[in-house]
């Protein structure tokens, strides 16, 4: 049975992602948060603060990890004027080095999986300039480099790495941009195909690049948004 883990994976995408995986695979997740929902028995826990915490409770993993998902993000959006440097650099420490950091500890366990997958994540803010974004456009900017150049680096090995670019997709971490009718309608409208992501939009995409139908796919930024970053 492959083992996945899955950072992040208490609420939003990380969740709508174990819960498509189903019972078929191990899963490790690990988060500042307590689980919010009941786990089946082939799910395990670790709560840690990957950008804060030691590591070494997570050395009880499997010697061999098959997917590993960093779905922790930020939305820090201000004028570019009012963004102050701990703004950028709190961004970058949870977007990119808790990214660089669980994958390096994981990266023997990937390497001996002989076959394994990393999903990271961006934002359609990095391709399509976006007011107010710079913040958290500069950290996915960051995001996406880092998987190009990890997947050709880890290829060798059968380690592929892969990004998802969503745009404004319904889940906690957006809550305060929709929590009217007004603020979804408005955003709905924004998008070529009239509606705002779902978690389980980017949640599918994410379980196809973690299985072996997605096993010739590595280096990719592929943009589940819409429309927005490509049609008008």
């Amino acid at each position: 049975m492959k083992n996945f883990l899955i950072i992040g994976g208490t609420k939003g995408i990380g969740l709508k992602t174990i819960q498509l995986l189903g019972e078929d695979y191990n899963i490790f997740t690990v988060s500042r948060t307590e689980r919010s929902v009941d786990f089946t028995e082939n799910i395990t826990h670790y709560q840690i603060d990957i950008t804060q915490d030691d590591l070494s409770i997570l050395e009880s993993l499997p010697k061999e990890i098959h997917g590993l998902v960093y779905a922790p993000g930020s939305i820090n959006l201000k004028p570019f004027q009012r963004l102050t440097q701990d703004d950028f650099l709190n961004d970058f420490q949870q977007n990119v080095l808790g990214a660089v950091k669980i994958i390096q500890f994981c990266l023997t366990r990937l390497k001996a999986a002989n076959g394994s997958s990393v999903v990271l994540y961006s934002t359609v803010a990095a391709k399509l300039g976006m007011a107010f974004h710079s913040s958290v456009a500069v950290s996915k900017s960051a995001v996406e480099g880092l998987a190009r150049t990890l997947a050709a680096e880890l290829s060798p090995n059968k380690i592929r790495v892969n990004v998802i670019a969503p745009s404004l997709t319904n889940t906690p971490l957006a809550a305060s941009l929709l929590n009217t009718p007004e603020k979804i309608e408005a955003n709905n409208k924004r998008h070529p195909l009239q509606r705002i992501g779902q978690p389980e939009d980017i949640a599918a995409m994410t379980v196809f690049l973690l299985s072996d139908q997605a096993s010739w796919i590595t280096g990719q930024v592929l943009q589940i948004d819409g429309g927005m970053s490509v049609l008008k």
